[in-house]
C-alpha cells in the first residue's frame, strides 16, 4: 500500500456513555503516525468529522436515540470515505462509537460490487428499533448496512443495502440479543463466537474467514470494535464483555489478514479513554493496526 488516509469520527451519539468521542485523539496520542510511518509511502491525517456538542434527543416515533444527528454525521463520513477511496488511498477511520460504521460502509460500498465485511466484535450489532433493549444506534450498524432498520439510516449515501449477509463474517461474538440471534439464523450470517475461537483456535478461524471471503468479494472492510478483545487487554470500552479475544490472538488475526492482503478499508472503534488505564486500549488499537498493515518483528 502506498497511501493511507486517516479520518477521525469523534461521535458518541450512538450510545449513552460519554468519553468515546475522545477515541480518535487517544489513538493519535498513542503514536499512530510514528508506528505506521514506515509502512506507507504517504500518510495524511484529514482531521475529524465535525460533531459539535449537540443536544441528546430521542426520536418519538422509533425511540431511537439521536436518530437524525447520527444519520447526518454518517452522511458526512460516507462522503469523505468515498472520496478517499476514489483518490486511490486506503481509508482508516478512527471512532467514536460503532454507529460510525454506518457511514464508513456507506462510503466504501460505493466502490465495490461485492463488498465483504469482517466484524471483529463482542456484539453482533444487528439490532433494530424493534429488537433493541436500549434504542442505542451503536448496536445497529451491521443491520442497517444490510438494509434492515430505520430508513433514515439504511438509505444513507442514497442506496441500500451496502453489504450482503453471505459476505459477512462476525468474529468474537459473546453477547447477542434474542433478535440478533434470530436474524443471524434467518440470514445465514457466518459467525465465530468465542466458543469457536476456543475450540478451533484463532489460526483456523482466520484461515476459514479468509478462504470464505477471498474469492467471492472484490474488497473487504474490517470493522474492529476494541470490545472484541478481553477487557484485561482493552479496558477502555463502553460495553466490555469478559471472556474475549486475547491481545496476542488479535495480533495473529491482523497478521494473517496482512499476509492474505484482502483488507481494503478499516475502522477501529469504541476506544473510550475516560474508562481506560493509561491509554492502554488506544495503544492496543495502534499496535493491531501495525500488524494489519504488515509490520513484522523480523
Amino acid at each position: 500500500m502506498k497511501k493511507l488516509s486517516i479520518i477521525g469520527m469523534p461521535m458518541d451519539l450512538g450510545q449513552t456513555r460519554r468519553g468515546v468521542d475522545m477515541g480518535p485523539s487517544a489513538i493519535r496520542y498513542a503514536g499512530i503516525f510514528e508506528r505506521l510511518a514506515n509502512l506507507f509511502e504517504e500518510i495524511e491525517d484529514l482531521g475529524d468529522i465535525p460533531i459539535g456538542r449537540p443536544e441528546v434527543k430521542v426520536d418519538p416515533e422509533s425511540n431511537l436515540r439521536n436518530l437524525e444527528l447520527v444519520a447526518e454525521k454518517n452522511e458526512l463520513l460516507a462522503r469523505e470515505v468515498e472520496k478517499i477511496i476514489g483518490s486511490g488511498s486506503f481509508p482508516l477511520v478512527l471512532g467514536g462509537d460503532h454507529s460510525i460504521a454506518i457511514g464508513s460502509l456507506a462510503g466504501v460500498a460505493r466502490h465495490y460490487r461485492n463488498l465483504g465485511v469482517i466484524w471483529y466484535d463482542a456484539h453482533g450489532d444487528l439490532n433494530t428499533a424493534e429488537t433493541s433493549p436500549s434504542g442505542n444506534i451503536h448496536g445497529m450498524p451491521l443491520a442497517v448496512s444490510l438494509g434492515i432498520g430505520h430508513e433514515r439510516l439504511t438509505k444513507i449515501n442514497g442506496f441500500t443495502p451496502k453489504v450482503k449477509p453471505e459476505n459477512i463474517v462476525i468474529i468474537g461474538a459473546r453477547s447477542l440479543d434474542h433478535g440478533e440471534k434470530d436474524l443471524i439464523k434467518e440470514l445465514g450470517i457466518n459467525v465465530y463466537t468465542m466458543h469457536e475461537i476456543d475450540r478451533l483456535g484463532m489460526t483456523k478461524v482466520m484461515e476459514e474467514t479468509i478462504a470464505y471471503l477471498k474469492d467471492k468479494t472484490d474488497g473487504v472492510h474490517l470493522s474492529l470494535d476494541l470490545d472484541g478483545l478481553d477487557p484485561t487487554d482493552a479496558p477502555g470500552v463502553g460495553t466490555p464483555v469478559t471472556g474475549g479475544i486475547t491481545y496476542r490472538e488479535s495480533h495473529l488475526a491482523m497478521e494473517m489478514l496482512a499476509e492474505a492482503n484482502i483488507i481494503t478499508s478499516a475502522e477501529f472503534v469504541e476506544v473510550n479513554p475516560i474508562l481506560d488505564e493509561k491509554n492502554k486500549t488506544a495503544t492496543a488499537a495502534v499496535a493491531l493496526m501495525n500488524s494489519l498493515f504488515g509490520e513484522k518483528l523480523l
